[in-house]
C-alpha cells in the first residue's frame, strides 16, 4: 500500500481534516524535522475557522535570528537572508511571537529555543517540563492524531522508501505505540530533497505513511544555523574534557561551541599529541588527574542524543572508529550548518551506513536490550552543558530562579542517570565560570540557586575553563573545595565565606595557592602557543559567516555587553572617536552595517561605537564570550 501523494498543501489539509475531524492534535518533531508546509496549512485552517481545534505538540521550534538592537538587526538581516532566505517560517511561531494566537490553538513545547522565549508569556505558560524520553508518552496521552514530518525519499525498485532522517527520535516511539494499538494517528510526510537519506530504524516503507506532500513548490532549504565562535574559555573547557576520555570508550556531546572545542581537543590529542599534553598541563593549575593523553588506537564509539558535525570530523581524523553492530555512531536527531547536511548527502553509502539514526530511547536510556547496551557503552563520557552550578554540585541548565524556562531538560537527566548506572561511565557537565549580566560580571558557580535541573545527589564531574571538579561520592566539604578550585578567582573569597558560614567547610580551610590565579589572562597565556599555530580558531570546523562578519562578531558582542552599563559604552564611544583614519578592513565592516556614510546623530553615534568595538578587539580577535549578535 502506497501513501496518497499530494502536491497541494490545501488539498492535503482537506484530506487530513476529512479523516481526523476538526479536533487536531498535531505532533511535530523536534528541531529540523518539522513538515513546515503541512504545519502551516493546518495552522491557517484553524486561524480561519474557529471550529477547528488545533493543539501542536513539539520542541525546539526554529526561528530565523532577528537581532535585538538596531546594530544587531543591521548585522543579522543580510546574514539571515543569505542563510535562511529559502526556509519558510513556521506560521504558528510568527503568530505566537506577535501575540495573536486565538483561543482554538494551543502550542505545547517540551524544549524551547534557548533564551528566545524568556519574555513571551504564552510560550512560558504552555511549556511542558519533560525529559526527552518521556515526551512521546505525553504526546500519546494528549491523543495525537496527526504526526507531520520532513522526510527524505528514494525509490526501491518500483516502491518509494522514506527516511525519517534527522528526526527518528520520537516518531519511531510513536509508531511503535501505534503498532501496539495504543494510538491511532496519521503519519504525514513532506519530502525534502536536501535532507540526507539516513539508514537505520528510520528507513521506512511507503505504507508507514498515510499521506505524503511532494512538489517542487514545497521544496525548501534546510534550516542551517551558523555555528557560534569558540571562546578561549570554551577551548580550555574542551581540553579539560578531552583528557577525561578513554581510548576504546563511548562519547556523547551536545550542540554548541563547547562541543566543537571538545572535538578539536580530541583531534589535537590524536594528531599532535605532544601539543595536546603540553596544553592540558599549562591549563591545569594542579597536575591533571586523571590524564588520558594517549592517541586513540581502538577509537571511540558514539551513543549520542544529537549527531553534530564534530562527530564527522572525529570520524575523518580516526578518533571515532569503534564499531557496535556495524555502526560507530548511534544518534536520535541532528541539526547543523549547510556543510554538515551536504557532507551527509554526499557521503558514500557504506560510510553513511556506519551512522545509525535511532529512537531517542535507544541512546538516552538503558532500558530495552540492557545487557547489549552495557557491553557497548564502555567507559562512557556523557558531556552536556549547563548555565550554572552550586558549590554542592547541583546543576542549573534549563531555567531561572523565577520559574521562567530558558530551554528545557531535554536528555541531560537521562545521561546523568546512565553515567551513574554504567560501570566506568561519567557524566561531565561543562559551564563557563563567569558571565555578563546587566553589565556586571557574575559567577556561574553559586552557593545556591532558586532552581535546579540536576540535584546534588546526582553530582559527578563538573568542568569549567579552570579545571575539573570530580564530585562523585565525595563529602559536601570535598565538593565545596573541588568547586572552589574551578571557580573564577574574583569570586572565590565570597563563595568560600558563604560555605564557611553555612558550616559546610572547615573555618580554617584555604584555597590552594595554585588555584588562586583562575583568570581569563591565565587561560589566554596557556592557549597562546596553540593560537600562534592556528590550532584554536574561532571556527574550528568552518563557518557560513563571511570574513567581514567574523571580524564584526567580537566587536558587536562587546557592544552588546557594554550597552547594559553607561560607563563601558561611553568608553567605547571615545575609543571610536579617537581611532584615527578608517582602515580598509574597518571600512568593510562599516559598509556591512550600512554605516559607511552616516546622516543624523544616531547613525553617527552607532558608527563611533562600532569603530570603538573594532579598535578594542583588534588585538584580541578571539571572541571573549561577552555576547553574540545572534542571541536575540
Amino acid at each position: 500500500m502506497h501513501p496518497v501523494r499530494y502536491e497541494n498543501p490545501d488539498a492535503l489539509a482537506d484530506a487530513i481534516i476529512g479523516e481526523v475531524g476538526k479536533n487536531i492534535v498535531l505532533a511535530l518533531p523536534l528541531g529540523l524535522g518539522k513538515a513546515n508546509h503541512v504545519a502551516n496549512v493546518l495552522f491557517m485552517r484553524a486561524m480561519e475557522d474557529s471550529s477547528v481545534q488545533l493543539r501542536i505538540f513539539t520542541a525546539l521550534t526554529l526561528e530565523k535570528p532577528r537581532g535585538g538592537s538596531d546594530l544587531e538587526r543591521r548585522f543579522v538581516g543580510p546574514m539571515a537572508e543569505r542563510l535562511f532566505g529559502g526556509w519558510p517560517d513556521l506560521a504558528y511561531a510568527l503568530a505566537r511571537r506577535a501575540g495573536v494566537l486565538p483561543a482554538n490553538i494551543a502550542i505545547n513545547e517540551f524544549f524551547l529555543l534557548a533564551g528566545r522565549f524568556l519574555s513571551l508569556p504564552t510560550a512560558q505558560q504552555d511549556y511542558i517540563c519533560a525529559n526527552y524520553t518521556h515526551a512521546a508518552g505525553y504526546v500519546l496521552d494528549r491523543g495525537v492524531n496527526v504526526v507531520a514530518q520532513l522526510v527524505a525519499k528514494r525509490m526501491d525498485a518500483s516502491a518509494p522508501r522514506y527516511s525519517l532522517s534527522c528526526n527518528p527520535d520520537l516518531t519511531l516511539d510513536l509508531l511503535a505505540a501505534r503498532q501496539r494499538g495504543r494510538a491511532k494517528f496519521l503519519l504525514v510526510g513532506q519530502v525534502n530533497d536536501e535532507l540526507p537519506f539516513m539508514p537505520g530504524d528510520g528507513d521506512l516503507p511507503g505504507d508507514a505513511f498515510s499521506h505524503v506532500l511532494e512538489s517542487p513548490a514545497t521544496q525548501f532549504s534546510l534550516f542551517a544555523p551558523p555555528k557560534p565562535p569558540v571562546s578561549p574559555a570554551e577551548y580550555a573547557t574542551g581540553f579539560h574534557v578531552a583528557r577525561l576520555v578513554r581510548d576504546g570508550g563511548t562519547l556523547q556531546i551536545g550542540i554548541g561551541s563547547v562541543g566543537d572545542a571538545v572535538c578539536q581537543a580530541l583531534i589535537l590529542r590524536q594528531q599532535q599529541n605532544d601539543l595536546f599534553r603540553e596544553t592540558v598541563s599549562r591549563l591545569s593549575p594542579l597536575p591533571p588527574e586523571p590524564f588520558e593523553s594517549a592517541p586513540f588506537s581502538t577509537g571511540l564509539y558514539a551513543a549520542t542524543e544529537m549527531l553534530v558535525d564534530g562527530f564527522l570530523e572525529l570520524m575523518k581524523e580516526g578518533v571515532l572508529k569503534r564499531e557496535v553492530d556495524g555502526a560507530i555512531v548511534h544518534a536520535a536527531f541532528f541539526l547543523g550548518p549547510r556543510a554538515f547536511y551536504r557532507t551527509l548527502r554526499e557521503m558514500p553509502e557504506s560510510e553513511r551506513a556506519r551512522i545509525r539514526m535511532t529512537p531517542v530511547g535507544f541512546v538516552n536510556e538503558l532500558f530495552g536490550d540492557e545487557m547489549a547496551k552495557r557491553r557497548a557503552r564502555i567507559d562512557a563520557r556523557f558531556v552536556n552543558n549547563a548555565m550554572m552550578a552550586t558549590l554542592l554540585g547541583a546543576v542549573v541548565s534549563d531555567g531561572l530562579a523565577d520559574g521562567r524556562v530558558v530551554s528545557g531538560v531535554g536528555g541531560q537527566y537521562n545521561f546523568v542517570a546512565q553515567a551513574l548506572a554504567l560501570e566506568g561511565a561519567r557524566s561531565i557537565i561543562t559551564l563557563n565560570a563567569t558571565r555578563r549580566e546587566g553589565g556586571r560580571l557574575r559567577s556561574n558557580i553559586r552557593w545556591n540557586y532558586g532552581h535546579i535541573t540536576i540535584p546534588r545527589h546526582l553530582r559527578d564531574i563538573i568542568v569549567t575553563e579552570y579545571g575539573v571538579a570530580d564530585l562523585r561520592g565525595r563529602s559536601d566539604a570535598e565538593c565545596v573545595a573541588a568547586m572552589l578550585a574551578v571557580t573564577d578567582s574574583r569570586f572565590q573569597n565570597s563563595l568560600l565565606r558563604e560555605a564557611k558560614e553555612a558550616g559546610k567547610i572547615a573555618r580554617g580551610y584555604e584555597i590552594p595557592a595554585a588555584c588562586r590565579d583562575n583568570t581569563p589572562e591565565r587561560i589566554e597565556r596557556a592557549l597562546q602557543p596553540l593560537r600562534a599555530r592556528g590550532l584554536v580558531p574561532l571556527f574550528p570546523f568552518g563557518t557560513d559567516f563571511t570574513a567581514v562578519e567574523q571580524r564584526l562578531m567580537p566587536a558587536l558582542g562587546m557592544l552588546r555587553s557594554a550597552a547594559k552599563s553607561i560607563a563601558p559604552l561611553v568608553s567605547l564611544f571615545w575609543r571610536g572617536l579617537s581611532a584615527g583614519a578608517v582602515s580598509e578592513e574597518d571600512a568593510a565592516c562599516l559598509e556591512r552595517l550600512d554605516l559607511a556614510s552616516t546622516t543624523g546623530i544616531r547613525q553617527r553615534i552607532l558608527r563611533m561605537l562600532v569603530r570603538g568595538g573594532l579598535a578594542a578587539t583588534k588585538e584580541d580577535v578571539p571572541c571573549t564570550g561577552t555576547g553574540s549578535p545572534l542571541a536575540s
